[in-house]
């Protein structure tokens, strides 16, 4: 079955740096569309950045537009957000998502979630 497992979070001051990771299993990485979402305290989880199968086109919330870069490496079943310039508005549990089916059937899968805090 379909396996999405977050790592990297942690604790960085303002303006420091990032790099989460996301291993993937149970499904054909490469023949997939991934993304990132996060979930800041007391409120719903929001939309990230999204990279399509071979990582032609990416996309950005507009809040992390110019500090975070999504990227993937279909050889090792893995996409990553690289998280530059952190302020403390980007707290939250970060998780990986991948959307499965067709229309009419579609199933969203996450992972468990990585606990990023930008606190000084």
């Amino acid at each position: 079955q379909v396996q999405l497992v977050e790592s990297g979070g942690g604790l960085v001051q303002p303006g420091g740096s990032l790099r989460l990771s996301c291993a993937a299993s149970g499904f054909t990485f490469g023949s997939y569309a991934m993304s990132w979402y996060r979930q800041r305290p007391g409120k719903e989880r929001e939309f990230v950045a999204y990279i399509t199968t071979t990582g032609g086109t990416t996309n950005y919330a507009d809040p992390v537009k110019g500090r975070f870069t999504i990227s993937r490496d279909n050889a090792k079943n893995t996409v990553y957000l690289q998280m530059n310039s952190l302020k403390p508005e980007d707290t939250a549990v970060y998780y990986c998502n991948v959307r499965r089916g067709v229309i009419g059937n579609r199933r969203d899968y996450w992972g468990q979630g990585t606990q990023v805090t930008v606190s000084s």
